[in-house]
């Protein structure tokens, strides 16, 4: 059984530390030493992944806000500064996505870099920064899903309970379960890099991008139909009936659309440009 300790991780005078902003910084931290590695291993400009981070992480938490607000808009509408509060939770990782995206080609233009080939470096940081950061959900009783007895059930407190559940007091820890799932995405996409770069396999550009897309969208879809906070269209939670919930919606498309950029790359054969390879030395994975 799983039980949050609350929010708070300290207080000093002032002000307060909360786990959710301890974990975002650990995965931003965790994330640059990452990716500095493998852009060394993939020949990129030195110092890119440092100058990049802290654009993409800005631009895709407000892309995660934006996006978790517009369709929660009910709830901020009469108290629009709320929106500004982050840090109370309700951010969603397919804003991010969209948002680090359009930064990431933008950057990626002005700097004259490979897109693809900077995405692939990332996206391993990327699936180990979620599984980092879904435990600010557990920190912030949210994002849980439906009632269970199973032995890892996770208590939430009355307060954070909707009103339909409120003689429930233990849930699936849907945060855990997806927290798991890009754990493992993470390790598999570690593999497939270091086999790669020792041309073990045949990665080309954008390959481990659509892995990845398949990989997390794969999880995201049996994961969000557990949730009783999912963001929906034409209906409102815990049920989400007669509606369509949107992380399963947007998860369905970038499944699609990695499998057909699969589809794409290896369909093109050996002449499409490989990224470079250092051979066993060269991968620090």
């Amino acid at each position: 059984m799983f039980t949050s300790p609350g929010p708070e991780l300290i207080q000093l005078g002032p002000l307060t530390l909360r786990w959710y902003g301890l974990l975002i910084a650990l995965a931003v931290l965790v994330g640059l030493n990452l990716s500095s590695q493998l852009a060394r291993s993939r020949q990129l400009e030195n110092g890119l992944i440092s100058d990049l981070l802290p654009l993409l992480v800005l631009t895709s938490v407000i892309g995660a806000r934006i996006y978790y607000v517009a369709f929660e808009w009910r709830n901020y509408a009469d108290q629009w500064t709320k929106a500004l509060a982050i840090w109370e939770g309700g951010i969603a990782i397919h804003g991010a996505l969209l948002a680090g995206t359009l930064t990431l080609i933008l950057f990626c233009r002005w700097r004259r870099q490979p897109f693809w080939d900077v995405l692939d470096v990332l996206v391993p940081s990327v699936a180990l920064g979620q599984a980092i950061g879904r435990w600010g959900n557990f920190f912030n009783s949210e994002a849980f899903g439906v009632p269970t007895d199973l032995p890892w059930k996770l208590f939430i407190p009355f307060a954070n309970r909707p009103a339909v559940y409120a003689d429930s007091e233990f849930f699936h820890p849907t945060f855990l379960y997806e927290s798991i799932w890009n754990l493992v995405l993470f390790l598999v996409l570690i593999v497939l890099f270091r086999l790669g770069s020792r041309g073990s396999i045949r990665l080309p550009s954008g390959a481990l991008s659509c892995v990845y897309l398949v990989g997390y969208s794969l999880g995201r879809v049996w994961i969000e139909g557990l949730r009783i906070d999912p963001l929906c269209i034409g209906a409102l939670p815990p049920a989400c009936e007669g509606g369509l919930r949107i992380a399963q919606l947007m998860s369905g498309l970038l499944m699609v659309a990695g499998g057909i950029g699969l589809a794409w790359l290896y369909s093109r054969g050996p002449s499409h440009r490989e990224p470079s390879q250092t051979g066993p030395s060269g991968s620090n994975g």
